[in-house]
């Protein structure tokens, strides 16, 4: 049971009548006040008798089953009523914080007998994973609308939250320089492959490696008499490479970095290098570790790679642990027993989070080509500038230090064989795919 404002009110006027009644004498104030809060509770009793139960109803939900982070959609919920009698009542629904709904949480309704009635909510949700609802609280009220009964009931309900891939806006850039390292569009310059594509005629800028001796002495100059025309080879970019992406969800992952957590970086620059390496042909492998496998995705292509990473990374939180790096090569000899470019999405800048790291990149970097991907904090930049006060100068040096840390990092991954990355948040997910068209178009994978 509850207790309306309405209910509140009507107590409170009891006090004209017991003023009233007070000039006469106290006896009768007294008795003036318990007649007006027996009238109330009466009225409040009679009023609860003719309340519809809360009970008495069937609830329906329409969600959708999935939406990205940040966008906005809509939840119904279906309320049928069963009762006889008129359920004027507040509907609420418990959904979680995180589910980001638009408003009040509470919805009016009235429905007459065998009749339903359907309530929305807007939900925006920002927080990745699975939101949840598991009940709804209804509170139905009488005619008067001064006392009411509540009842909670179970109608459990799941939104899951995918990835946002913000990065997708680098993706179009990124494919028309992948048409023209396939050569589906005119250039002057080829990119560089192992697979054999044609025989051209030279023009300024090719590779004089690429001329073709053999060929050019079949190819005579009608222009000049005597003379040969030069013809060089072209390569088309290799086709289904294998790309392993690993991304480490481990206590790193859980800084935040220009307000953005690595690990969300880290899911970014792996869609967009899937997607990518998808259009180009490769066959993508993804895991995502720390001491376990947190997520998986293998023998996937096309639309359903993305979708399988989208829904693999939706639920995957930073675990406060230190990861077990010695583990990962096993990992990628099970995803491939062919040469692929392996990325290591993780956070390189400091000297004792990376120890683990450094001493498994010679068994990656003998049988593959390593990229490790790390996010750079534009902060520590900033603080190593600022020299104005006594506080800015102990900052700026902790910042240079910081810095220096990072840069002995990917000095040692470098001596051990892999490429480095390191770029702000916002910039690492299409400096990761620069990275990968370089690879491709130098014939490296």
């Amino acid at each position: 049971m509850a207790v309306s404002g309405r209910f509140a009110l009507l107590v409170a006027l009891g006090v004209v009548p017991v003023v009233v009644a007070g000039i006469q004498g106290a006896s009768e104030a007294w008795l003036a006040l318990l007649g007006w809060l027996a009238l109330a509770v009466g009225a409040g009793v009679l009023d609860l008798s003719l309340a519809a139960s809360p009970r008495r109803v069937i609830l329906t939900r329409t969600l959708p089953d999935r939406v990205r982070l940040g966008e906005t959609v809509t939840a119904e919920l279906a309320v049928q009523h069963v009762g006889r009698r008129m359920l004027r009542a507040v509907v609420r629904d418990g959904w979680e914080p995180s589910a980001g709904v638009a408003g009040a949480n509470r919805t009016p309704l009235r429905i007459p007998p065998g009749e339903r009635r359907r309530m929305s909510l807007r939900l925006t949700p920002w927080r990745r994973g699975d939101r949840r609802t598991e009940q709804v609280t209804i509170r139905s009220s009488g005619p008067l609308g001064l006392w009411s009964r509540q009842a909670t009931l179970a109608a459990p309900g799941r939104l899951r939250v995918l990835p946002p891939f913000h990065s997708r806006a680098h993706l179009p850039s990124r494919l028309t320089r992948l048409r023209e390292l396939d050569g589906r569009t005119p250039l002057l310059i080829r990119g560089q492959g192992t697979e054999f594509d044609s025989i051209r005629e030279y023009v300024r800028g090719d590779d004089v490696r690429s001329i073709d001796w053999r060929a050019t002495a079949r190819h005579m100059d009608l222009e000049v008499p005597g003379g040969m025309r030069l013809m060089v080879r072209t390569w088309r970019p290799e086709r289904d490479r294998r790309i392993v992406i690993v991304a480490d969800t481990s206590r790193t992952a859980a800084a935040r970095i220009a307000d953005e957590p690595r690990l969300d970086t880290a899911w970014e620059a792996s869609l967009l290098l899937a997607a990518l390496a998808s259009h180009a042909g490769d066959r993508v492998d993804f895991l995502a570790w720390d001491r376990r496998v947190r997520g998986r995705v293998h023998g996937a292509s096309g639309p359903e790679l993305l979708a399988r990473m989208v829904d693999a990374m939706a639920g995957i939180e930073a675990e406060l642990i230190e990861a077990d790096w010695a583990s990962v090569p096993g990992h990628v000899r099970r995803a491939t027993s062919r040469r692929a470019l392996v990325v290591l999405l993780t956070a390189a800048d400091s000297p004792g989070s990376a120890r683990g790291l450094l001493s498994v990149l010679p068994q990656l970097t003998a049988r593959h080509t390593v990229v490790v991907a790390s996010v750079a904090d534009p902060a520590l930049v900033a603080a190593a500038r600022e020299r104005g006060s006594l506080d800015e100068v102990y900052a700026a040096a902790a910042a240079e230090r910081g810095l220096l840390d990072a840069e002995r990092v990917a000095a040692a991954i470098r001596r051990l064989g892999a490429l480095t990355v390191t770029a702000p948040p916002h910039e690492l997910p299409p400096a990761l795919a620069d990275t990968y068209l370089e690879l491709k178009a130098a014939g490296r994978l």
